[in-house]
């Protein structure tokens, strides 16, 4: 029996950004297609020849993007919004872009990087269209962009990508299998426009959109076909187990010499694994690190042919696996059949190499993998299972004294916090006073007219912004100067907004790197890299921080910014906190104890910060939870005990305050339906959310569920470079006044303006407050 190695798809990004840096120099106009498509090449061709030497057998193809797959799945099979134009034979990067950014030319308010970038074949139209709809990829913080379908849809084939890049490996020398995103999961994770409808009416005629596809990667001589059907592990119903059963059925039978390796991740098929091994696919390969249990049965059911591809390594985190305890488990199935060994999914999720930290503690940087090592560990039970454990002994060993290392390391745990979050207290988790109590003294504390206006936090970080910090990290600006550069940074900020006339000011940010790694900065429990970037959408990358032991706070972490920034106004300034569930959600985090339980660690950290404020004078504290529905489990049995802890934790970190002390919170991209008891139950006095892309949708389920506090539904996209106009945000407040009762109406952005240019954000926000004060009148 043999064992093969296989990657499911690697980092897009290069080592060194050069993907990002590639793609914001087309956008500004500073560079041609030919050069984007040049680095694009080079950074395919570098990826291939990693992961080969790093010893795998089986490389993908196509699973690099320009921004994200699922939008090359549109433009692949012709699904494009009408509102982008009429779908021509080959979807162009004007096109393309538009979808995932926007377009503005020809607007008095268009920014110049907007100018620039519109400018590639598309000069002088006088084109505004919004991005598309952006929602997070399964239960990560990567970002896709949502297909949407209208009844009468029809797909054919506008984009060779999947070929093209196979015929370019091919010609670098590598042979590789292509992957696809499953029919089944496109229809699935996309929505309806118009008139509603089941999406998988329309799988017969995006079918043969995919048939075209297998035969002409057939004809080319690809072997094998990858196809993501990563639906299998949700919940499904039996129309869509049967939808499966007939799309395969015609996919197998229209391409009966190729052989299809079906691919599912992020959990346990469940009790969709009948379904699964029913489908005439020649391979299937799960997920053993998010459901280890699940290999028994599926290994005792899978039909003897059928060439199973095992997920054994974490595709999603960065602790070294323990590769005598997995080569234990593994060897009786070696023996038994052939195997491919594979990363748990694509290691997107991942940094690439860990041997660029250089700068890393040395016990902690002995415990990790990325990308790059991730393979090597793969090759390394590979090995052991084809030729035996003494073919790799020394490599064992090492990885064996790894793990003793960080199961005894003292580094990790520390008795006064596990002594602390033990505490059973319920009103830890109980503000004083019901909700109505509390809206009334926080209206005679605050005095703030009808539908208030205010940002989410963040100011953008301009260049001058990050060669400040640069320099200050680098010793090049002393300390007491890049203060000082700070404290210019924020007067600013607030005498602009004071100007413009916002109610509700914010300090801007200008001392944050990123809204989690901020704070871990400030933790105990956690280290930080210089070089492990990961894919958030787009060329929006970031670098997670790694909680690696018991979580404390040392020192106040935000309030001298905080006092500094009230100092410059009479206006209130909310205080700015990330809740611990995103901190958790997005970091890298330990895998020895239970994610609950790190989560109560960190909550109890921002209650101290929370006190801490409150106590200097804030009114209004902001505690951002943008990735609570994030970390929801994909299925819906398991939803109850995620939730029930998640929020109790940001209950700890809130409930400390008084009455008239407003608490905020924040959430990013979600669908707020399944989840509403629990962003009830978290009892904030103000919940803002993104709603300006799917312009109000998602406030339903507030209004469905009669949420009782207020809401700042967003009325600006700050995920797109173009400027909305008054008339569209009062719009949209217009359709929000249907849905919640004006009273509990608050008017902000979408989220945070890092990522911004002040040249979008200065008229977007002044827009922003006329349609307010439009809506008062």
């Amino acid at each position: 029996m043999t064992v093969r190695v296989a990657t499911l798809g690697f980092p897009r990004i290069g080592a060194r950004r050069e993907l990002k840096k590639a793609l914001e120099s087309f956008w500004a106009g500073t560079s041609a297609e030919s050069e984007l498509q040049h680095i694009a090449a080079h950074l395919r061709n570098e990826a291939w020849a990693k992961q080969k030497a790093e010893g795998a057998d089986i490389l993908p193809s196509n699973d690099f993007s320009f921004y994200d797959h699922v939008l090359d799945t549109s433009a692949m099979v012709g699904a494009i919004p009408k509102i982008y134009g009429p779908v021509a034979d080959k979807i162009d990067l004007t096109t393309y872009f538009a979808i995932a950014r926007g377009r503005q030319t020809n607007g008095a308010s268009k920014s110049s990087e907007e100018s620039c970038s519109c400018g590639h074949g598309d000069h002088g139209k006088g084109i505004d269209v919004p991005a598309a709809e952006m929602t997070k990829w399964f239960d990560t913080n990567y970002h896709f962009l949502v297909p949407e379908f209208t009844k009468d849809q029809t797909f054919k084939l506008t984009s060779t990508k999947v070929l093209d890049e196979y015929r370019e490996a091919r010609a670098k020398g590598f042979e590789t299998r292509p992957v696809l995103l499953g029919p089944l999961s496109f229809l699935l994770l996309g929505k309806s426009h118009g008139e509603t409808f089941d999406r998988l009416e329309l799988l017969g005629k995006i079918l043969p959109v995919y048939t075209q596809v297998l035969n002409d990667l057939h004809k080319e001589g690809a072997d094998w076909v990858q196809i993501d059907e990563p639906v299998l592990v949700l919940d499904l119903d039996e129309s869509a187990k049967t939808a499966f059963r007939q799309a395969y059925q015609t996919l197998t039978s229209s391409v009966p010499s190729l052989k299809l390796m079906l691919t599912t991740y992020f959990g346990a098929l469940g009790d969709n694994l009948e379904t699964a091994l029913s489908l005439p696919v020649h391979g299937l390969h799960v997920d053993l690190v998010r459901a280890p249990e699940q290999l028994d049965e599926i290994l005792a059911k899978a039909r003897p042919d059928l060439l199973l591809s095992l997920g054994v390594i974490d595709g999603r985190n960065i602790w070294k696996a323990d590769l005598n305890t997995l080569l234990k488990k593994l060897e009786p199935v070696a023996a038994k059949r052939d195997l491919i060994l594979a990363p748990s999914c694509s290691l997107l999720h991942t940094p690439i190499d860990l041997e660029r930290e250089t700068a890393l503690d040395p016990d902690v940087k002995s415990w990790l993998a990325f990308a790059v090592q991730k393979i090597a560990e793969l090759a390394t039970l590979a090995k052991a299972l084809n030729q035996g454990a003494d073919s790799v002994r020394d490599k064992l060993a090492e990885n064996e004294s790894a793990i003793k290392s960080r199961k005894s390391s003292k580094k990790i745990h520390n008795p006064a916090v596990k002594e602390r979050i033990a505490q059973k207290d319920p009103n830890l988790a109980k503000r004083k006073s019901p909700f109505p109590t509390r809206q009334k003294a926080q209206e005679e504390t605050l005095h703030l007219p009808l539908f208030p206006t205010t940002t989410i936090g963040s100011f953008p970080q301009t260049a001058d912004v990050r060669k400040a910090r640069a320099q200050h990290a680098k010793g090049e600006l002393s300390t007491a100067d890049y203060n000082a550069f700070l404290e210019k940074q924020t007067s600013d900020a607030i005498s602009w907004q004071e100007e413009v006339g916002l109610d509700v000011l914010v300090h801007g940010e200008f001392e944050r790197n990123d809204m989690v790694q901020y704070f871990g900065e400030k933790l105990s429990g956690f280290v930080f890299t210089k070089h492990a970037w990961v894919q958030s959408y787009g060329s929006r990358y970031v670098r997670p921080p790694i909680i690696f032991g018991d979580v404390t706070r040392p020192s106040p972490m935000t309030l001298e910014w905080w006092r500094f920034a009230q100092s410059c106004t009479k206006k209130p300034v909310k205080g700015m906190l990330t809740g611990p569930v995103t901190i958790l959600n997005w970091s890298f985090v330990r895998d020895d104890q239970p994610r609950s339980v790190t989560c109560r660690q960190i909550a109890f950290a921002i209650r101290d910060e929370v006190q801490d404020l409150e106590k200097a004078g804030c009114q209004v504290i902001q505690i951002d939870e943008a990735a609570l529905r994030e970390g929801l489990p994909l299925r819906r049995k398991d939803w109850e005990h995620y939730l029930n802890w998640a929020v109790e934790s940001f209950r700890v970190t809130s409930s400390g305050v008084e009455d008239k002390t407003q608490i905020h919170t924040h959430m990013c991209y979600s669908e707020f339906n399944d989840i509403i008891d629990a962003i009830s139950a978290m009892d904030t006095d103000v919940i803002s959310i993104e709603t300006a892309r799917s312009k109000m949708e998602l406030l339903g389920a507030f209004t469905h569920h009669h949420y009782p506090s207020e809401i700042g539904p967003g009325v600006y996209d700050i995920h797109s470079p173009r400027v909305p106009s008054i008339e569209e945000m009062v719009d949209l407040l217009k359709e929000a006044e249907k849905k919640v009762n004006r009273r509990q109406l608050w008017v902000n952005p979408d989220c945070g303006l890092k990522t911004r240019r002040w040249e979008e954000v200065k008229p977007a926000i002044v827009n922003m407050v006329e349609a307010a004060h439009r809506l008062r009148g």
